[in-house]
């Protein structure tokens, strides 16, 4: 069996396909919208395809299937935490949160992460696979079908780095835009990196008009190699010349993400150097960049304090000083497995122990 399941594929690979099968090209059209607009599980559900079509494609080719493990519900906001089955038995994250302008589901990109970053549980345990974009797309299929709601807005932003699944992205953007399928405008997509530098040249030259944010958390080189292992490859002024580049080749604007740590890079000092540092590597500063303040998330296994509501207006209105586009992120879901790779690291633990 191929290891290429049948939701990642074009169009245009099914009718290549069914035809090497002896079915009629109309047929992959057909399975393409029961996949991507019908949403559907199982073949089971697709009443118009013959049994043996059915048959011969699923010897050949999986189905992508998230299946529900567990999911927490806040009783604060209503978000609800997914953790996802696979088929290999690994288990992935979404979160689904709902806003006053309609609903957004952050995704998974790979099986945990192998970035490294300090604050971040997702990437504890190191990487295990890329997610096909197959799993990626059945992760908001999984759970508009579970809440019966649309979702109108997508960030990857959950476990693993998009851009280190680079053609899997690729192919997961096209699929979730493509007019016969969900038809998602990418302009409601966000894809999040913490700074692969040739892979965000490489995003920019497909111009899709989505939105890329860049997960800064820091003010300068040395703070931000204590905090991303990243740092040690690309300098904070490669990555922010790449984003610049994005920029001036998309037309979109950046968002950049700036997780608020007590006493690590919440200093009056951060927001001025973080000011200066964006004016002298962005071409078309302030116009180009909005950042998103995070408090971040505690996670046991590390020692890292949320920064208070207080000192989070007072570097807000710092950088509002600069001409900066700024917004303090609503923490949502905090009574519940809120921070990425949480939820999934107490389900392995509770494994390893029974």
């Amino acid at each position: 069996m191929s290891e290429l399941d049948l939701n990642s594929l074009y169009p245009e690979e099914l009718t290549k396909i069914v035809e090497e099968l002896g079915e009629k090209k109309f047929r992959s059209k057909q399975i393409f919208e029961w996949i991507h607009k019908k949403q559907i599980s199982s073949f089971d559900e697709a009443g118009n395809i013959p049994k043996k079509l059915k048959e011969d494609l699923l010897n050949k080719y999986k189905l992508a299937k998230t299946e529900v493990v567990d999911c927490q519900i806040s009783k604060e906001d209503g978000t609800r935490k997914y953790l996802f089955g696979l088929y290999d038995g690994n288990v992935i994250e979404s979160v689904l949160m709902r806003y006053h302008y309609g609903n957004t589901v952050c995704i998974s990109s790979q099986v945990g992460c192998r970035m490294g970053c300090k604050f971040c549980a997702s990437t504890i345990d190191g990487v295990v696979r890329n997610l096909s974009a197959g799993e990626m797309l059945s992760q908001i299929y999984s759970i508009e079908k579970d809440t019966n709601e649309k979702v109108g807005h997508v960030v990857i932003m959950g476990s693993g780095e998009p851009l280190d699944n680079y053609d899997n992205l690729i192919r997961f953007l096209n699929l979730i835009s493509h007019p016969d399928g969900k038809n998602l405008s990418l302009r409601n997509v966000t894809v999040s990196t913490c700074g692969i530098v040739p892979k965000i040249k490489e995003l920019s030259q497909n111009h899709f008009q989505l939105t890329l944010a860049l997960s800064l958390h820091a003010s300068s080189q040395e703070k931000r190699r204590e905090l991303m292992p990243i740092a040690n490859k690309y300098s904070i002024e490669e990555v922010l010349g790449a984003c610049s580049e994005y920029f001036e080749t998309t037309g979109r604007r950046l968002s950049f993400e700036y997780t608020l740590i007590q006493n690590v890079n919440d200093f009056e000092e951060d927001a001025k150097e973080l000011a200066n540092l964006l004016e002298n590597n962005m071409k078309n500063f302030p116009s180009d960049a909005h950042i998103n303040l995070i408090p971040v998330n505690p996670i046991k296994e590390r020692n890292y304090e949320s920064t208070t509501k207080n000192r989070s207006l007072v570097f807000k209105k710092n950088l509002e000083k600069y001409g900066i586009s700024v917004t303090i992120r609503r923490e949502m879901g905090r009574d519940i497995d809120g921070a990425c790779g949480q939820l999934r690291r107490r389900h392995l633990e509770g494994k390893n122990l029974s």
